[in-house]
C-alpha cells in the first residue's frame, strides 16, 4: 500500500543525513522550480541561526512584506518548518504538497533518474518551496540546515545570506577545524550577494574572507559596526534574553539594511520590532511549574553551553537543578564542563528519539565531569524530581528533549 504523504516524509529518516545537491537539483527541476518563484535569504551558522532567522522574518512583516520562514528541527510538530506571513502552515496544506513531492520522488526513482531516495530534509526543504510558491510569498528566509555548501537550501539563489557564528558541532560532516566549518558554511555565497558575518575567531573570519572574495560576494562583518551595535543597544530590552543575542540581532539588523539595499525595504521601526517581538520558542523561555521556575534552552553544543552558563550565572546565581539528555554524537564532556559551575546537581534522562545517548551512559560522562549525578530516563519524571529540589530548573541538551517537555509545559501538563 502506498503511504500517507507525511508518512512517507517520515519513513526518510532512516536515510539520515546526506551531502550533496544533485538529489535536490533533479527534485525542484521536475517541480518546475518552486525554488525561483520568490527571493530568498540563507541563513547558516553554527549556533544563532534560528534566532536571526525569526528576528527577520518579524522585521520584515512588520514592514509589510509577504514573508516565508523555513526553519529545523522542530519542537513537536511538522508544520513549525513552515511560517507563512507569521503563522505556521495548515496541515492540509502541507499534507497537499508533500503528496505533489512523494508523486514527483516515486516518478524520479522509477525511472532511475534518481538512483536512491532522497533523505527527509532533502524532500521537507522541497515542501517548503512548494507551499512557499503556492502561498505566492515575496521573500522567503531559509534557515541552513547543516553546514551551508552542500546543504539543501542551497540549491536557491539568494539575494543575501549571513553566517551567524562559527563554532566546533557536526565535525563528523564539516571537519575539525573552525577553517574547515568555516569553509562549509561560506558556500552560501554567491557573486554579488551581500554575506553578513557575526562574531567569529580569527581562524574562521580569514576563511569566509577568502571565499567572499574569491566568489566575489561582498562581506560585511556585523561586529565592526559600532552603529549597528547603538542601533542594538536602543532597541533593548530585546525580545530574546541572553546576552549572546545582541550579537546575533547586530547579524540581524545588518542584513535587513543589506535587503533594503537589494530593493527589500525595512524602515528602522520594522527593525525594532524585528529585536522586541520576536518570538522563538525553547531560546531561554521559562515556566512557572507549581511554584518552581523552569527554564527550557536548546543549547546542544559546547558554544551553545557556554551561552547558556553566561545566562545563568546573573540569573540563577544560587544555581539551578539542570535536566540534560544530548545525542550520541554531541560532545557531551565539553556541554557538561561548560555547565557543572552553574549546575548544582545534573538529572541526566533521555530524550525520545533512537539518536539519543540513554540516560545511564550520560550519567556516566557527567561523573567524570565532576558533576553531582541521579539518573531519571523518563523525561517528564526527571522534571519532577528537579523541580523538588527547591532551585530554579534548566532543561537543555537537546532540542529532542526540549520540545516534548516545552509541549507538556504548555499545556500545563506535568504528571
Amino acid at each position: 500500500m502506498r503511504p500517507a504523504p507525511l508518512d512517507f516524509l517520515f519513513s526518510l529518516e532512516r536515510f539520515g543525513m546526506k551531502f550533496g545537491l544533485a538529489n535536490m537539483a533533479k527534485l525542484c527541476d521536475a517541480l518546475g522550480h518552486p525554488e525561483a518563484a520568490f527571493k530568498s535569504v540563507l541563513i547558516a551558522g553554527t549556533n544563532g541561526k534560528g534566532s536571526v532567522t525569526a528576528m527577520l522574518d518579524t522585521a520584515l512583516r512588520a514592514a509589510g512584506h509577504r514573508v516565508a520562514r523555513y526553519t529545523s528541527p522542530h519542537l513537536v510538530r511538522l508544520e513549525e518548518r513552515f511560517v507563512l506571513d507569521g503563522c505556521e502552515v495548515d496541515s492540509q496544506s502541507l499534507a497537499r504538497c508533500a503528496a505533489r513531492v512523494q508523486r514527483v520522488v516515486e516518478e524520479l526513482v522509477a525511472s532511475r533518474t534518481l538512483e536512491a531516495l532522497p533523505t527527509f530534509f532533502e524532500c521537507t526543504t522541497a515542501v517548503a518551496f512548494e507551499l512557499f510558491r503556492d502561498a505566492g510569498i515575496e521573500i522567503a528566509v531559509l534557515e541552513v540546515g547543516l553546514g551551508g555548501r552542500l546543504d539543501a537550501t542551497n540549491i536557491v539563489s539568494p539575494i543575501a545570506g549571513a553566517i551567524v557564528s562559527i563554532d566546533f558541532d557536526h565535525q563528523a560532516q564539516l571537519g575539525n577545524s573552525l577553517a574547515s566549518i568555516a569553509g562549509e558554511k561560506a558556500g552560501i555565497a554567491r557573486r554579488g550577494i551581500p554575506i553578513v558575518c557575526g562574531e567569529m575567531p580569527a581562524e574562521a573570519r580569514d576563511v569566509i574572507a577568502a571565499i567572499c572574495r574569491e566568489r566575489g560576494a561582498i562581506m560585511i562583518e556585523a561586529g565592526r559596526d559600532l552603529g549597528v551595535a547603538t542601533r542594538v543597544a536602543a532597541a533593548r530590552p530585546l525580545a530574546l534574553p541572553g546576552r549572546h543575542q545582541a550579537a546575533n540581532a547586530a547579524v540581524a539588523v545588518r542584513l535587513l539594511d543589506a535587503l533594503s539595499d537589494e530593493g527589500i525595504h525595512v524602515d528602522e521601526a520594522a527593525i525594532r520590532s524585528g529585536l522586541m517581538e520576536t518570538k522563538w520558542p525553547g531560546r531561554l523561555e521559562t515556566f512557572n511549574v507549581q511554584g518552581c521556575r523552569v527554564l527550557l534552552d536548546a543549547a546542544h553544543n559546547p558554544a551553545g553551553a557556554r551561552a547558556l552558563a553566561e545566562f545563568l550565572r546573573d540569573a540563577a546565581p544560587e544555581g539551578v537543578t539542570l535536566v540534560f539528555a544530548a545525542m550520541k554524537d554531541k560532545a557531551i564532556a565539553e556541554m557538561l564542563a561548560a555547565l557543572r559551575p552553574v549546575a548544582r546537581r545534573v538529572l541526566c534522562t533521555t530524550a525520545p528519539t533512537p539518536r539519543a545517548m540513554d540516560a545511564a551512559s550520560l550519567a556516566a560522562v557527567a561523573r567524570d565531569a565532576g558533576c553531582d549525578v541521579d539518573v531519571a530516563p523518563d523525561p517528564v519524571e526527571a522534571l519532577q524530581r528537579a523541580c523538588a529540589t527547591g532551585l530554579p530548573v534548566v532543561v537543555a541538551g537537546s532540542i529532542f528533549l526540549i520540545g516534548p517537555v516545552r509541549e507538556r509545559l504548555a499545556h500545563g501538563i506535568l504528571r
